[in-house]
C-alpha cells in the first residue's frame, strides 16, 4: 500500500512539474526571461498609465497608416488595441510593447514574453515599440481565414467586427458587440475613410495576393533555427536556455550538459557551447 502512494504521489508531482516542460519552458526560465525584457526595455521604468483618449490620441496616427496600407479600419485597430490592451496599460502593452495580445506563432522569429493564458506560460510576442506591435496587427490578419474581410469596405466596421469573431479571432460570442460599443463610445469612426472603387480594387489586389503568397509557406518553429559560424554563443536579453535550444536544434539536456551547467539559470554576456 506504502508503494502505490508513493506511485501516485510522484504521478501528481509529474503532472504538475511535467505539464511546464510540454509546454517548452519551466516557470523559472519565464520569470527570468520576463525580467530580461523588463530590464531591456527602458520605457516601461518611465511608463505612464494611459487613460483611453489618451491612448487614442497617441496611437490613431499608425492606425490610419495601416488602414490606408491594408484596409483594416482605424475604428475596428483602435478597438482592438483598447480592448486587447486596457488601454495600453496591460503587462503586454507595458513590458513585451503587445497591444493585440499575439502570441508566437510558428513563423515568428522575434522576442517572447511568457504569460499564463489559456495555458500556463503561453508564448507571447515581444516588439521593439508600439508601433511594431500595430504593423504586426495587420500582418497576422493577411492569413487565409480572414481573407474575406479585406474585401470590406475599409470604413465598414461593422462588417469587420463581426468578420473577426466569423474567422476564429476570439472565442466570445460578444466580441463584434463589445468592439462595435468601443468605436461608438469614443466616435472612432471619425478615423476611417471610404476609398474609390479603383482605389479599394487596387488595395483588394495588393493585400489578397500578399495573404495567397503565405499560403503554404513551410514554418517549423517559433525560434528560427540558425547555423553558427563557430561553437560558442554569447547570451542576450531575453535569451532563455529553451530559446538557444531551439535555436541551434539541440536540446535544453544536451545544452546543459555541453556548458556543465546544473540548473536553468544563464546571464547576459555568458559564453555557451551549442554546437555537439
Amino acid at each position: 500500500m506504502q508503494k502505490l502512494f508513493a506511485l501516485l504521489f510522484i504521478a501528481v508531482i509529474c503532472l504538475s512539474s511535467c505539464s511546464s516542460r510540454k509546454k517548452g519552458i519551466s516557470g523559472g526560465q519565464a520569470r527570468r526571461n520576463n525580467n530580461s525584457i523588463k530590464k531591456g526595455n527602458a520605457d516601461a521604468a518611465n511608463y505612464q498609465s494611459y487613460t483611453s483618449l489618451a491612448y487614442i490620441d497617441r496611437f490613431k496616427d499608425i492606425a490610419i497608416q495601416e488602414m490606408n496600407q491594408n484596409g483594416i479600419p482605424a475604428s475596428i485597430t483602435l478597438a482592438q488595441g483598447l480592448f486587447e490592451s486596457g488601454s495600453g496599460n496591460s503587462e503586454l502593452a507595458r513590458y513585451a510593447n503587445n497591444h493585440f495580445g499575439i502570441k508566437c506563432t510558428s513563423d515568428w522569429k522575434g522576442r517572447s514574453y511568457y504569460k499564463d493564458d489559456d495555458n500556463k506560460n503561453d508564448c507571447f510576442r515581444v516588439y521593439d515599440n508600439p508601433e511594431d506591435s500595430f504593423r504586426d496587427h495587420s500582418a497576422f490578419l493577411k492569413r487565409k481565414n480572414y481573407a474575406k474581410l479585406f474585401e470590406l469596405d475599409r470604413n465598414d466596421y461593422e462588417g469587420w467586427a463581426r468578420g473577426l469573431k466569423q474567422a476564429g479571432y476570439a472565442t466570445n460570442p460578444k466580441y463584434p458587440e463589445l468592439l462595435i460599443n468601443v468605436i461608438v463610445k469614443y466616435n472612432l469612426d471619425q478615423y476611417d475613410r471610404p476609398e474609390g472603387q479603383i482605389a479599394k480594387i487596387k488595395r483588394e489586389d495588393r493585400v489578397l495576393t500578399q495573404i495567397n503568397n503565405n499560403i503554404g509557406k513551410a514554418t517549423t518553429d517559433s525560434i528560427p533555427q540558425t547555423k553558427p559560424d563557430d561553437k560558442i554563443y554569447t547570451v542576450k536579453t531575453g535569451d532563455t536556455l529553451y530559446n538557444i535550444s531551439k535555436r541551434f536544434g539541440i536540446t535544453v539536456d544536451e545544452l546543459k550538459g555541453l556548458n556543465s551547467i546544473p540548473d536553468d539559470h544563464i546571464s547576459i554576456g555568458q559564453k555557451l557551447v551549442v554546437v555537439k
